[in-house]
């Protein structure tokens, strides 16, 4: 079986944290983690991928995915799996929540990659449409600790369900 790379970007530790989470629910022999500032070249050895992100400022995409931009445009996803998550303030910053998540997602499917693990926006209070595959559902999951921190580890175990098949686990 094939191990799944788990790629973040982090500034507070927060992303990582749930990153952490996430490899540990899907189990953790099955996920390589990596944070892109270090290991965001070796994105390229997998074909199944999770993606994560925070958005910074007024809807800036996490510096270290940012420095990345360059290399991760020259890359092909073709064939790959991917499944995404955000982490974002909803109440702060309701017009630009997940944006980074939502900027991810153009850059990944403009290179042909095949997404998995959408994600409900019952729930969330915001008005971004970046993050959005459509009305109802975000393009991966959606994490707000600043507001809603008790929803975050049943809602990892969630999406790890819907991603299982997915990733053949």
């Amino acid at each position: 079986m094939d191990k799944i790379g788990l790629f973040y970007g982090t500034y507070t530790g927060v992303t990582g944290l749930v990153a952490q989470k996430i490899a540990h629910e899907l189990g953790d022999e099955h996920v390589d983690l990596h944070n892109i500032c270090c290991d965001g070249e070796q994105m390229s050895n997998y074909n199944k991928l999770i993606i994560g992100t925070s958005t910074w400022s007024i809807g800036e995409l996490q510096e270290d995915w940012d420095n990345f931009m360059p290399k991760l445009a020259a890359m092909d996803f073709t064939g790959k799996v991917v499944a995404l998550f955000g982490t974002g303030d909803q109440v702060g910053y309701p017009d630009t929540f997940l944006d980074g998540m939502g900027m991810l997602y153009e850059t990944f499917q403009f290179r042909g990659a095949t997404f998995v693990g959408f994600w409900p926006t019952a729930g969330y209070d915001f008005t971004s449409p970046l993050p959005l595959l459509d009305h109802d559902h975000f393009v991966g999951l959606a994490i707000d600790e600043d507001n809603q921190a008790e929803l975050t580890d049943s809602r990892i175990k969630e999406w790890c369900k819907l991603l299982r098949p997915a990733f053949g686990l």
